[in-house]
């Protein structure tokens, strides 16, 4: 099978910042009481005219201006999201035409906040086998506005999401480098412990269901802690097994940015010795099926990542649902001239 691996990454967040002050009163906490319980101090919201799919070509265009490709390149445009633009048709379809990708298929892929692994998973399926794609690169992105489905009232939700998109770019690298193993997990006997009720089949959207608020997202957050302290430490353990990797040669681990208290304290139960914990929620909250790649589009456009590195991505959330990937870093340190291009593209974006 070809090496796949992450050929270009993108992010974009919204102008507008959320502070913990602004949100904690509707809420019925203090703002301090959010930074302690989740390590969240602010979170960026979406302009009103905004929609998902605005969110997704905004991350994916610096990703192909980074990996220097054009949009009529792709094979395919793969969105992860829970909140897309409409029931139908598929966000990643809008997309599709924001970016001109007019050689691409198109779908979108619901694992909610595990929502990007699955997509990168199925992405890189698609170009390692499957006959030769009409071009060899996709396009994988997770992207949600989960500030249009929150109660404001609701303190248990409330306070940790806010809105944003991350892209990755897949393609051909050298043997050794890129994807390596990938795990996929699935608990649906859980689906009730995350979820919006109302607005699809089982209960479409009526004068009822409105008046009870059952077109808001709700969570049962400390059923959902459980799950991932039990499943999340398991779901690494047997990626590693698989792949026939140390855990300790492990560089960088980058979650699905749920909650920054749960995470630290999940962390040592991983067994990741020689791995850096990368944390961007402190800043973004949490971005549902966005997170993982916002954060990877981060660290590396700092410079936090070299060719070589080996690192592992890890999303959970509603369905119940585990997603992880292990892969070797194949991109170089990005260099000056183009780390200014992309930040100047994301900047118009931005506008």
């Amino acid at each position: 099978m070809p090496s796949i691996g992450i050929v270009g990454t993108g992010s974009y967040l919204p102008e507008t910042v959320i502070s913990n002050e602004e949100i904690a009163a509707g809420a019925g906490v203090t703002a301090d009481w959010i930074r302690q319980r989740t390590g969240i101090g602010a979170r960026h919201r979406a302009a009103s005219g905004e929609a998902t799919s605005d969110l997704a070509a905004a991350a994916a265009r610096p990703a192909l201006v980074q990996a220097g490709l054009t949009a009529d390149q792709l094979a395919f445009v793969v969105v992860a999201t829970s909140t897309p633009d409409h029931p139908q048709p598929a966000t990643a379809s809008i997309v599709q035409s924001l970016i001109g990708a007019s050689r691409a298929a198109a779908f979108d892929v619901n694992a909610v906040c595990s929502g990007f692994l699955y997509a990168l998973t199925v992405g890189t399926q698609l170009l390692r086998g499957g006959g030769e794609p009409a071009a060899p690169y996709g396009l994988v992105i997770g992207a949600d506005i989960y500030s249009r489905i929150l109660d404001y009232s609701d303190r248990r939700t409330a306070v940790l999401f806010g809105d944003g998109a991350g892209a990755v770019l897949l393609g051909p690298v050298p043997t050794g480098l890129g994807i390596i193993e990938t795990a996929l997990i699935g608990r649906g006997e859980q689906h009730e412990l995350i979820g919006v009720r109302a607005g699809g089949s089982r209960a479409p959207a009526s004068e009822r269901t409105v008046a009870a608020g059952e077109h808001f997202f709700r969570m049962d957050g400390r059923a959902v802690r459980g799950f991932v302290h039990k499943e999340l430490p398991s779901a690494v353990k047997g990626l590693l097994n698989r792949a026939g990797v140390a855990a300790g040669l492990v560089q960088h681990f980058v979650p699905h940015q749920a909650n920054g208290v749960m995470l630290t304290d999940i962390w040592p139960q991983l067994g990741l010795p020689g791995a850096e914990l990368h944390l961007t929620v402190d800043r973004h909250a949490n971005t549902g099926a966005a997170s993982v790649a916002v954060t990877l589009d981060e660290v590396y456009r700092r410079g936090g990542l070299a060719r070589g590195d080996l690192m592992l991505l890890a999303g959970f959330g509603g369905g119940m649902n585990i997603g992880a990937a292990l892969l070797r870093w194949a991109l170089d340190r990005p260099a000056a001239e183009r780390h200014d291009r992309v930040e100047a593209l994301s900047g118009s974006a931005a506008g």
